[in-house]
């Protein structure tokens, strides 16, 4: 058993202030990744700061009609929920997707999205890794990696991100809420005392590739802890689906996903937006923009959509053991887009 200190913060100016004033601390929300990682002697915190208890659970409608998701909501409750439901189907399948059901009753949609790599070399402390200990080698590289990535490694990592709501966030264009980072807590603006030192950053550009930082999994900045996402308004008439591969039925991480939003001219049958992306095979969640650049404008037919998915993993950089996801993934697209255009189609077609 290694001691560590523990704070339950009453404000987010607390958890920010308490952030600045201890030794290595964490933020500590539903602990269904943090609390295992320091059971393995991954992680090794010596203050837990717990914002578990703050009021950011809501979800409510934005201006304009998009959905604000608080922070330490509960993934089972965010799937649940009718405004999710309706206006954004694609996030709670993909959230059901995820884990077990005991898991996401205690899991945060924000500790979803900071959650650690699976990889087993880096839950391994015996074991070289450069996420878990800067330049100590990836042991992953000529080990047993057939989980691992295809897209956007580099030599000094090739792990993948285990979200699920992650890749349906980038899909939909969401934006993540921070605040803090300076144990300051911001400005106080509408009187709350909290403060409201806050910043969004697009979920698209929120994962980091490891390049020659692979400790770094987010851009979020030290002491930052997320509040909410941020998702827009739905297209009228757009379709959404979340699909992924696994080694078994329930309870395991992608070896591919593909959330998947299209909206067709009702006139034309074109695509007038297409948003495509793929999980299980980077860093980050894989905005797919070059098949999306080739279908924007088209008639989504087969060859259309084959050319366009191919072009997009012509990228991919299979290893030794894992050229079997560049397949999964390229059937998994093609099959979601192919479905989507059925799918809206016959909404066109509907009086």
């Amino acid at each position: 058993m290694k001691p560590f200190g523990y704070v339950r913060a009453g404000s987010l100016r607390e958890a920010a202030a308490a952030y600045a004033a201890h030794p290595d601390p964490r933020y500590l929300g539903g602990g269904t990744n943090l609390v295992d990682l320091m059971k393995l002697g991954v992680e090794t915190p010596a203050t837990l700061i717990d914002v578990s208890r703050l009021p950011l659970d809501a979800v409510e409608e934005r201006p304009g009609g998009g959905l604000r998701i608080g922070a330490t909501a509960r993934n089972s409750d965010v799937a649940a929920h009718p405004l999710v439901r309706t206006h954004h189907p694609l996030v709670s399948r993909a959230l059901l997707a995820g884990a077990s059901g005991q898991l996401r009753n205690i899991a945060t949609i924000g500790g979803n999205l900071l959650q650690r790599t699976r990889c087993p070399y880096f839950q391994d402390v015996s074991k070289a890794c450069n996420k878990r200990l800067p330049g100590t080698g990836c042991a992953a590289l000529e080990g047993v990696h057939r989980e691992h990535a295809v897209l956007g490694h580099s030599a000094h990592c090739i792990a993948t991100h285990p979200s699920d709501l992650a890749v349906a966030l980038a899909a939909l264009d969401a934006d993540i809420e921070l605040y803090g980072g300076d144990g300051s807590g911001g400005t106080d603006d509408d009187g709350d005392g909290d403060g409201d030192g806050t910043r969004t950053v697009a979920a698209t550009d929120f994962h980091r590739l490891p390049g020659d930082h692979p400790e770094r999994d987010t851009v979020i900045r030290p002491g930052e802890l997320v509040t909410a996402v941020l998702l827009p308004a739905p297209a009228p008439g757009a379709v959404s689906l979340y699909r992924k591969v696994r080694d078994r039925a329930s309870y395991a991480f992608a070896l591919a996903s593909v959330a998947a939003v299209l909206d067709l001219d009702p006139a034309t049958g074109r695509v007038r937006h297409v948003a495509l992306a793929l999980g299980g095979l980077a860093h980050r969640p894989w905005r797919a923009t070059t098949a999306e650049r080739a279908l924007t404008g088209a008639v989504p037919d087969a060859d259309t959509v084959r050319r366009a998915v191919d072009a997009e993993l012509d990228r991919a950089r299979p290893l030794r053991d894992n050229a079997h996801k560049v397949v999964l993934a390229r059937n998994l697209a093609r099959d979601a887009l192919t479905t989507l255009t059925t799918l809206a189609a016959t909404a066109r077609r509907a009086p």
